[in-house]
């Protein structure tokens, strides 16, 4: 029965395919079949004895993988490369490469894609505005060794409400992204760290699914291909330097490593202990990177009062300022850059997550003097207290620009 490329799942007839690739590989599918076309090509006597399934399911391993759940195919893909102890010195000098000073928690990330497939893990990003980083032969690398179980989006395809060719994939990887809307951001927060989702393809009704899929996002735009915020714990941003030397076969070289390479991770001990929903902690992933992209995410406004205030508070050797949202108005009007009270409200509370005062009390208030500088008189108001530890933080690179 092994050999009989049919199954039946429900009362549908499906045929395992091989589709060849240009790279030279085969990408197992299934493809719908009718009973009355395996009748006409192998006679009534085999469909009998094709394997029958109540449905599908989706049940995500590499070391040990099955085929059936309790009656239910299932449509995880095995993976052809079986782990073998070798040399593997040129992939690990790439993941050296990729991943920088975190290279140990780099290897624990494969090794939790290979050994863990359902461990959540943080949305890795990979960015360089120079060329011949190795950024796309990365892709292409996880591509190799997950094989079907990685898919290729593109910032289209992600917005698309049609969701059926990745919605069950362990590895969603986007080259080139740019996501300029908040909700595409919001969208991929939430996949992050769900285990369900709906599954919507054409003319089906969407149904919902186990959600364990990964994403792994590139791009040469290092400031601004998405948009997150200063407490956001869930992206881990690598700035990959170019390749030093570039080596003709490169990716063929690392393809042939990989059972060795898997033999390794199947055997490695983990060098970073499960702290956090997504294994790593926020301190182990916070990078220059991140940092940048945060930065340079704020908007106008944000900016320029953090430069106001910092400006202040260096200037007087002052390490707390205190400031009403009006107070922080009349501020912004000695600018070019128009706000409100309602907005500059917003980005005390929640944006920067300080606190007023309950009560009315008396405190020191920023005022703008004759000649344009910025001084103080006592006032009284439910103030916020601003930190210059908090600025420096968090815009201390908006000095220099």
């Amino acid at each position: 029965m092994k050999n009989i490329p049919y199954i039946r799942v429900g009362t549908s007839y499906y045929k395992r395919v091989k589709a060849p690739t240009i790279a030279g590989g085969f990408n197992e599918l299934l493809v719908h079949w009718t009973q009355e076309i395996i009748r006409q090509d192998h006679g009534k006597d085999l469909i009998s004895k094709i394997p029958k399934y109540d449905g599908f399911t989706c049940m995500p391993s590499h070391l040990n993988f099955q085929q059936e759940y309790f009656g239910f195919y299932n449509i995880y893909s095995p993976l052809s490369n079986t782990p073998i102890k070798g040399d593997f010195s040129l992939s690990i000098e790439f993941v050296s490469h990729i991943f920088g000073k975190h290279y140990e928690l780099g290897l624990d990330y494969l090794q939790l894609l290979y050994t863990r497939p359902i461990q959540i893990l943080p949305i890795l990003c990979l960015v360089s505005k120079e060329r011949s980083t190795g950024k796309s032969t990365f892709l292409k690398w996880l591509k190799k060794i997950f094989e079907n179980n990685m898919t290729y989006l593109t910032n289209d395809s992600f917005t698309s409400q049609f969701n059926e060719d990745w919605a069950n994939k362990l590895l969603i990887c986007i080259d080139e992204v740019l996501f300029n809307k908040e909700e595409l951001t919001e969208r991929i927060k939430y996949l992050s760290t769900t285990n369900t989702n709906k599954l919507e393809a054409k003319r089906k009704d969407r149904r919902e699914v186990e959600f364990f899929g990964k994403f792994v996002l590139c791009s040469n735009n290092e400031t601004n291909f998405i948009k997150i915020d200063a407490l956001e714990t869930r992206f881990w941003v690598l700035k990959v330097p170019s390749i030093s030397q570039e080596l003709t076969n490169y990716l063929e070289k690392l393809t042939e490593e990989i059972p060795a390479f898997l033999h390794f991770l199947k055997h490695r001990k983990l060098h970073s202990p499960h702290k956090t929903r997504m294994w790593f902690t926020e301190q182990q992933i916070k990078t220059p990177a991140l940092v940048k992209l945060v930065q340079n995410n704020r908007n106008r406004v944000e900016k320029e009062l953090a430069s106001i205030l910092l400006g202040f508070m260096e200037n007087y050797d002052m390490e707390e300022v205190h400031l009403c949202p009006m107070d922080a108005l009349h501020l912004m009007n000695r600018t070019r850059v128009r706000t409100d009270l309602t907005q500059l409200r917003k980005l005390l509370k929640f944006d920067w997550c300080l606190e007023n005062q309950k009560n009315s009390n008396k405190y020191k208030r920023l005022i703008i003097l004759g000649d344009g500088s910025i001084g103080e008189n006592t006032a009284k108001g439910r103030y916020f207290t601003v930190k210059k530890d908090f600025l420096i933080k968090n815009f201390d690179d908006l000095m220099t620009d």
